[in-house]
């Protein structure tokens, strides 16, 4: 068997969305589950709509996922270039051969006289095709002949080249995850392979890639099925072998029906791209997983899942575990149902499996943007005592603050509910005792119980005061150890300031 071989093929057109990130990844962990090579090929064949960083921003959100390259524009490989804009004078030999067969014909139709045709149908409630019913009335070298085409050749005529589909033909298709379809070539037109510029389009640069590349395997989102017969009748009119097809399942909104989109991520709040990015000709930006806080690990497994489901139904499944378990057959066919709240559960879950010194940089960054001194020991152990209370690395600091900052003043409601006639008397007597108290969580802990017990107060009692005045609210980690990270002098002053304020 020969090596696999598959390809990401995105067109920096824009940016990328989750869903071609998705693709990406099953591409990558089919590879890699069969010791085969993961490619990048930019197509880029769309001038006009070519967006200045898009490719250099597929590249970054690429490495952020963790996802590696075996061949690629920038890493290059044994099929460079891995650009298309790159690679004219490849597809110029292809050209050639396609047209010396009974598959392909000039087109020299204006525009003007095509669109003037669409508006003819339209008002005869009919719809315009290029097709095998109308190509033999129209400017081509099917009707015109070998004499008046080369005039027009001569004269520098622009024309395009259409592929010439054979009607009343069943094509028998096979997907890897759909199964076997069946196609009437009567249905299709005769679709561009070459523009006016001579440049192919997306359909033939396609194919002539992938044949080149030894694309064994050719992973890509639902979208392209209609297009699935095309390519098939591609290959056969060269005389190539087609690679195997699996179309995959769309990203779906969270609610109503459709396809994910950018409107949805503005609408509900939430990323729909791995990386913020600016579209600087347009003026318009959008926030990205990894600006937000997600983990790449979090974010690849939430990813992941939408579509395709490992064994056991387990939804915690590292890079590798995916790639052992991947199988097309196990990729659904019916579309995903993008799940905001599920994606930060994940996070919430990468969070708390994640060493706290792993996430000590991202936390220590927003602690320098704060002016805090950052201090390794003292950060590590605060963010594992916290980590599991929060989605993102920067709610940390929301929930923690406090370990950093005195609390200025004291939530309302709380206060109301633990100060009363008796509790100034106790916080005067719990700031004597812990001048003697070693401030280690063991000691205080082993005070406070003893205070407990010998005052009859109850914990309650005793701990509420404690916490309002460390915290300035009744929320936290167990209050010995807050004490322990603050030490005797900070803790004594803020005991000492809301004593003042009672």
């Amino acid at each position: 068997m020969s090596e696999i071989r598959v390809r990401f093929a995105p067109s920096p057109t824009g940016y990328l969305h989750i869903g071609g990130v998705r693709t990406a990844l099953y591409n990558y962990l089919f590879a890699k589950k069969n010791n085969g090579k993961f490619i990048l090929r930019i197509e880029d064949t769309d001038q006009n709509r070519y967006v200045e960083d898009a490719e250099k921003y597929i590249v970054e959100s690429l490495k952020w996922c963790g996802l590696e390259l075996d061949e690629s524009p920038e890493k290059g490989g044994p099929f460079a270039p891995y650009k298309q804009s790159e690679r004219k004078h490849i597809y110029k030999k292809y050209i050639d051969k396609i047209l010396t067969t009974n598959y392909a014909y000039l087109a020299f139709d204006t525009p003007e006289e095509l669109e003037k045709l669409r508006k003819d149908y339209e008002e005869q409630g009919k719809v315009f095709s290029y097709n095998h019913e109308v190509r033999n009335q129209l400017n081509n070298s099917l009707t015109l002949s070998s004499e008046e085409v080369q005039k027009k050749l001569n004269e520098g005529v622009p024309y395009v080249i259409r592929f010439k589909i054979s009607p009343h033909r069943t094509l028998v298709l096979k997907d890897s995850i759909r199964g076997n379809f069946t196609v009437d070539t009567s249905t299709l037109d005769d679709k561009v392979l070459v523009k006016t510029d001579g440049m192919p389009t997306y359909h033939f640069a396609n194919i002539v890639d992938d044949h080149i590349m030894e694309i064994t395997h050719v992973i890509r989102g639902e979208e392209w099925l209609p297009s699935l017969a095309l390519h098939v009748l591609l290959y056969e009119a060269l005389g190539w072998k087609s690679p195997e097809f699996a179309h995959l399942p769309l990203l779906l909104k969270p609610e109503g029906k459709g396809k994910l989109s950018k409107r949805d991520g503005d609408k509900y709040g939430f990323p729909v791209f791995p990386l913020a990015w600016k579209n600087k000709k347009e003026g318009t930006s959008s926030i990205g997983y990894r600006e937000e806080g997600y983990l790449p690990e979090a974010f690849i497994n939430m990813l992941a899942l939408l579509g395709w489901s490992p064994s056991d139904d387990k939804e915690i499944v590292s890079l590798n575990e995916m790639i052992h378990e991947f199988d097309l057959e196990k990729v659904h066919k019916s579309g995903a149902r993008f799940n905001p709240e599920k994606a930060k559960w994940f996070n919430h879950e990468y969070i708390i499996k994640s060493k706290a010194y792993e996430l000590l940089p991202e936390f220590q960054k927003i602690l320098e943007e704060k002016g805090i001194k950052t201090e390794n020991t003292k950060d590590v152990r605060i963010i594992e005592l916290l980590k599991e209370r929060v989605n993102f690395v920067k709610e940390i600091w929301e929930v923690g603050s406090f370990f950093w900052v005195a609390p200025s003043n004291y939530h309302e409601k709380s206060f109301k509910k633990v100060v009363k006639e008796d509790t100034k008397a106790l916080l005067s007597q719990l700031i004597t005792n812990l001048e003697s108290v070693s401030f280690t969580e063991k000691e205080l802990h082993a005070y406070i119980q003893e205070y407990v017990e010998k005052s009859g107060l109850g914990f309650g009692k005793v701990m509420q005061p404690l916490r309002l005045a460390l915290v300035g609210d009744l929320k936290g980690p167990d209050i010995p150890v807050i004490m322990e990270i603050l030490g005797k002098k900070e803790s004594l002053k803020r005991l000492k300031n809301l004593e003042l304020q009672i």
